[in-house]
């Protein structure tokens, strides 16, 4: 299984999550965990999601979400899971 960390932080907008997974199931992108809050009006997403059956190299993965995100006004990234521990290690 390939895991990787996706952020989601902007302004609050109705239909950030929605926007976010359909491009995730468009691209057989499965979730494994997913919390969100909404703090005095911005929006904040973090998803733990496993890529091991997309067809997309990680880079345009990266790519499109950016652009996704930013279609909504918020910025959306994605991080592998391994990277991700390493740079975020107490």
């Amino acid at each position: 299984m390939t895991k990787a960390i996706i952020t989601v932080v902007g302004k609050d907008t109705v239909g950030i999550i929605a926007h976010v997974c359909s491009y995730l199931a468009d691209n057989n992108i499965n979730i494994l965990d997913i919390s969100q809050t909404i703090v005095h009006g911005y929006f904040n997403m973090m998803m733990i999601v496993d890529l091991s059956d997309t067809k997309k190299p990680f880079d345009t993965i990266s790519t499109e979400l950016d652009e996704a995100g930013k279609a909504k006004g918020v910025q959306a990234k994605i991080q592998l899971e391994a990277i991700f521990d390493k740079m975020y290690r107490i």
